[in-house]
């Protein structure tokens, strides 16, 4: 539990106080076809820092780390997130949020006609799962 708040701390902090390096992208665009490219800059300041970093925990993890798809999940799979404030997100993780809670529904709609694998990944990665590979993301996004 205190792992948890401590992790979502760190996210409020991060929301505030990060800033996104745009020489990130050359690297995200090697991982990401254009249309994939295109709907990660459209992404918040905020989603991007948290999926960068997010990418550089699968990169490193020993099931994820060689396979694409959840290099680009990494990056993409908050794309369905408009621009929610600090204080939405905070009404998110304290007593939920209807709009902000559809947020992979609303990502799987944006990548299916480009990468359906992709999509449904993104669509599912809050969903609990027997996927061994799945489970894992799950934790490194909860970091």
């Amino acid at each position: 539990m205190i792992e948890k708040i401590e992790s979502r701390i760190k996210q409020g902090l991060l929301y505030i106080f990060g800033k996104y390096n745009k020489k990130n992208d050359i690297l995200v665009k090697s991982v990401l076809s254009d249309e994939e490219f295109k709907i990660f800059d459209s992404m918040s300041r905020y989603d991007k820092i948290h999926s960068f970093r997010l990418y550089g925990f699968v990169v490193k993890n020993e099931i994820l780390k060689d396979d694409n798809i959840y290099l680009k999940l990494a990056l993409l799979h908050d794309c369905g997130k408009k621009n929610p404030s600090l204080l939405k997100r905070v009404k998110k993780v304290i007593f939920g949020d209807k709009k902000l809670e559809k947020h992979s529904e609303d990502g799987f709609n944006k990548l299916k006609n480009i990468n359906y694998e992709l999509a449904k990944l993104c669509q599912n990665h809050h969903i609990k799962s027997d996927s061994i590979k799945i489970q894992e993301f799950q934790k490194l996004d909860d970091k």
